[in-house]
């Protein structure tokens, strides 16, 4: 198949172009640069079938392929903090457009959605089911509210169009190829330790998150984008075993040998306290479960990060 992956530099999306490829695909990988990084693709700019093109999914895109993902997003809250504006156009004109393009073409699409739909949560852990509790306004909102509308535009081109769709909702993803300045707890605190730096806590470190490697996060979306059962979605990927802050550092910490000490910031606004998927739709229909744990994961992270700074990169 001919594959088109918007966000296709990214953290994510250069990982999933590895595995696509390896399945015997073409791909062609869409990208702004504007959180993803030519340095992600390198190794694949001279494969055969693959191919790189600079382009900003807010402006449409007439191209002919067989499926695309859906990919293109800052996803850390310093990224799309940074142009709240162009992540709400990112997220709600690049879905358009995308969904435009399956239309047109009558391809199935896969939309990248995101546990923070389910903004600071009532409910734990978090169904499918659950609507979510969001703030509107707040500073999180451009990412947040604009997945929302991305998955309510792909399920209103499901009903009015009968085109064939994907949702998964993400939980926190790692791994090697993570930009370092994303402001990311796992990215910022190895890249912490590894300097001697202070890593930095928000809040009393009890807030929990759930991490996931990305080769377990990638199988889910081709599990998902292939399943025989025509499930749509949203579906949660990501790894349910859930760590507070505190036990992630003292993990890193541990892993790295180092001697940093830990500091202690105020909680941003909005910053959700627990955050753990409730995965059954994904193991019962997609027979999909993550199969990296944490240790295992971090270690090769650490590695990735560890050659980048010894190599004077960041």
């Amino acid at each position: 198949m001919r594959i088109l992956i918007t966000g296709g530099a990214g953290f994510v999306g250069s990982h999933l172009s590895d595995r696509l490829l390896g399945d015997g695909h073409e791909v062609i990988a869409v990208d702004n640069f504007f959180t993803g990084s030519k340095r992600n693709i390198a190794h694949l700019v001279d494969h055969p079938h693959f191919e790189l093109i600079r382009h900003d999914v807010t402006f449409p895109l007439y191209i002919e392929v067989d499926a695309i993902y859906n990919l293109a997003s800052p996803a850390s809250p310093i990224h799309y903090q940074r142009d709240p504006v162009q992540t709400t156009k990112t997220n709600v004109v690049g879905a358009i457009n995308m969904l435009g393009l399956a239309k047109r073409l009558g391809v199935p699409i896969f939309q990248a959605s995101t546990s923070e739909v389910y903004g600071d949560p009532e409910v734990h852990p978090q169904p499918e089911s659950y609507w979510g509790k969001v703030n509107p306004i707040g500073p999180r909102a451009c990412y947040d509210e604009a997945k929302r509308v991305a998955e309510t535009l792909f399920f209103d081109y499901q009903r009015q169009h009968d085109l064939e769709i994907r949702v998964a909702r993400i939980f926190n993803t790692y791994g090697p190829r993570m930009a370092a300045d994303d402001g990311r707890v796992v990215s910022n605190f190895i890249v912490q330790a590894l300097r001697g730096e202070p890593l930095t806590i928000y809040g009393d470190g009890s807030q929990t998150r759930s991490f996931c490697y990305v080769d377990d996060l990638v199988s889910g979306f081709i599990a998902l984008m292939n399943n025989e059962a025509g499930e749509s979605g949203p579906v949660n990927l990501g790894n349910p075993g859930e760590f507070t802050m505190l036990e992630l550092a003292s993990l890193v910490l541990d892993m790295t040998g180092s001697k940093s000490k830990l500091e202690h910031l105020a909680l941003p606004q909005d910053d959700p306290k627990q955050r753990q998927p409730d995965i059954s739709l994904a193991k019962s229909v997609l027979g999909w479960e993550p199969t990296v744990a944490l240790k295992d994961g971090l270690a090769r992270t650490i590695e990735y990060f560890d050659a980048q700074i010894k190599n004077g990169g960041n």
